[in-house]
């Protein structure tokens, strides 16, 4: 009941949260305004639930918060507020942050061929038939979100299937992973790509029998192609921008942590958020090209911010390999369907290890992306030498929380080592319940044991920050929330190849996207908990994830979005 307090409310208010009653000389409603009150809201800390609850926002930052049966605050706390909202019992929670994706690439994919979800090779020609048909003969057709493991065809496409309906245009297709395509003959022409053009460094050109490319072009060897992808003007990558915020704060994030962005954009980021049009905060981990001038200003400066204080840019980031499902993860040993191969690499160390040295002194924060288990054990080696290389003493951030993007298969004994160095395991757990249907056909359930291993490492002292690499991923925080704690497939599939184990609490999931994501951006201080002095940052949804059953987690609906204080999103 409304006045009803509960001793467990009360007592779980007054150890986690700033829970204060109004002195009796409050002052008069016309001397104070405050932004925003929250009334009737089920609130939820990374602790437990705190029943229907109350919060007073001043300036985007929570001011007070009043636990079930103290008061009807809202409506009797001597303030007057700009606005007030009745959530009827919605579960609010700390705001979610999705601590790994690409900003822009969400906004694209919802304006350009998207082949998420399709079945097949046939039902892939369909779609493209479809703009191949409005498109003028001759310009390139671009498209991406493949993903061949459920097909019935049961392997890569390859350019004579593409051929069949784009004869004349170039076809560019990318796998929803991003570290593969499949490109036509056309594009193989313009391009200059025979049986005998070699691969780049990092990259593969697969080839059929008879010598000739199939079409299918792994991780760097995409290269190849980049001069026939369309053209991004400025107009239409403003655009990306606007409408990927948009989609996440519809699904409730409130924050991204935005991998591999262009240096040259950050400018673009942070106007957008400042005219008002970007509302969701966006931490950014730039990529190296073209990144010289700002990471001189980081250096310094610090941090970069925008005006709106929701744009942040500190770091780097690097590939280390490619993905497990084009087998371009780099292993320590053969792939069991693929027994020649071992995967790739992305980058030397004689060129990595210079930037890791001076990312120390300059206080830049890496991501470093690693799938395989090779991969994971050499970048782990990596920024080991580099600490030793540049002690405490001589960093501008003696604890610098580099991370490890993905840290997908590791070797079991490198798990502990995340603890022991200060890494943090930034994860999608998505990643789970899409790959470890065809994990097992890849790398044997033997080295699936220190696959995306949530239990192994948090058990050791490990922080992971949960993400959910979209567009690679549809980038749903409900998915991501639901693969962690469950550990199955969206129609509720597991087995032992699983390892089910493997699976987090809801508690240890709400914290991945919220506590743990703050503190992989320095943010644990302002974000990431209900309580004063925070940040006003909140997802609500219509049910209460922390208790319903696990299938019912997929279908909550996001009631609210809020950040700053600011309702960026309502249902």
């Amino acid at each position: 009941m409304r006045h009803g307090i509960t001793a467990l409310a009360l007592g779980i208010c007054l150890t986690l949260v700033a829970c204060k009653q109004e002195p009796k000389d409050t002052p008069k409603l016309e001397t104070i305004t405050r932004d925003l009150c929250i009334e009737n809201a089920n609130i939820y800390n990374d602790n437990g639930k705190l029943a229907l609850s109350d919060i007073a926002v001043d300036h985007g930052v929570i001011k007070d918060f009043i636990a079930d049966g103290l008061r009807d605050f809202c409506q009797d706390s001597g303030y007057k507020y700009a606005q007030i909202i009745d959530l009827k019992g919605a579960y609010l929670y700390p705001g979610f942050v999705d601590s790994h994706a690409h900003l822009l690439g969400i906004g694209l994919r919802e304006m350009t061929l998207n082949l998420e979800g399709t079945a097949s090779i046939e039902l892939m020609l369909t779609s493209l038939a479809t703009v191949v048909a409005n498109t003028p003969k001759g310009e390139t057709v671009y498209g991406r979100g493949w993903i061949e493991t459920h097909w019935p065809e049961e392997r890569f496409p390859t350019r004579h299937d593409l051929d069949i309906v784009s004869p004349d245009n170039p076809v560019l297709l990318q796998r929803a992973d991003g570290h593969a395509m499949v490109v036509n003959s056309a594009a193989l022409k313009a391009a200059g790509i025979t049986k005998d053009t070699k691969p780049p460094f990092g990259g593969d050109i697969l080839h059929a029998d008879d010598g000739t490319p199939t079409g299918m072009l792994i991780d760097n060897a995409m290269r190849l192609v980049q001069d026939l992808k369309p053209k991004l003007s400025p107009a239409r990558k403003e655009s990306a921008y606007i409408k990927a915020s948009e989609v996440y704060a519809a699904y409730g994030w409130t924050g991204i942590q935005s991998m591999s962005v262009d240096a040259n954009d950050i400018a673009l980021i942070e106007r957008l958020s400042d005219e008002g049009k970007l509302k969701i905060r966006v931490y950014n981990s730039v990529d190296l090209k073209d990144a010289d001038t700002l990471l001189k200003n980081i250096a310094e400066n610090g941090p970069q911010m925008s005006k709106s204080g929701r744009i942040t840019t500190r770091g780097l980031k690097f590939y280390i390999d490619g993905a497990l499902g084009s087998r371009g993860a780099a292993l320590l040993a053969p792939y069991d369907d693929d027994p020649g191969n071992t995967g790739l690499f992305q980058v030397k160390k004689e060129t990595i290890m210079p930037i890791f040295e001076q990312s120390l002194r300059d206080g830049v924060q890496i991501s470093t992306h690693a799938i395989g288990d090779r991969a994971n054990q050499i970048m782990l080696d990596w920024y080991e030498e580099a600490y030793n290389a540049v002690p405490e003493n001589e960093r501008k951030i003696a604890k610098p929380r580099w991370r490890n993007e993905h840290s997908q298969i590791l070797a079991m004994a490198d798990i502990k080592r995340f603890q022991e160095l200060g890494v943090i395991a930034s994860m999608q757990p998505s990643h789970a319940i899409g790959d470890l249907y065809f994990a097992n056909k890849r790398i044997g359930k033997e080295r699936l044991a220190g696959g995306y291993a949530w239990r192994s490492l948090i058990d050791s002292g490990a922080i992971i920050a949960g993400g959910s690499d979209a567009p690679v991923e549809r980038g749903d925080p409900r998915i991501e929330f639901y693969a962690a704690a469950a550990r199955k497939s969206l129609d509720g599939y597991s087995d032992d190849n699983w390892f089910p184990e493997e699976k987090v609490t809801r508690t240890e999931a709400l914290k991945m996207f919220t506590q743990w994501a703050a503190y992989a951006a320095f943010e644990e201080d302002v974000a990431g908990k209900i309580q004063a002095g925070m940040r006003a940052d909140f997802t609500v949804f219509d049910k209460d994830i922390m208790t319903i059953p696990e299938a019912e987690i997929l279908k909550v609906e996001t009631v609210m979005t809020i950040v700053d204080g600011e309702v960026v999103f309502k249902k």
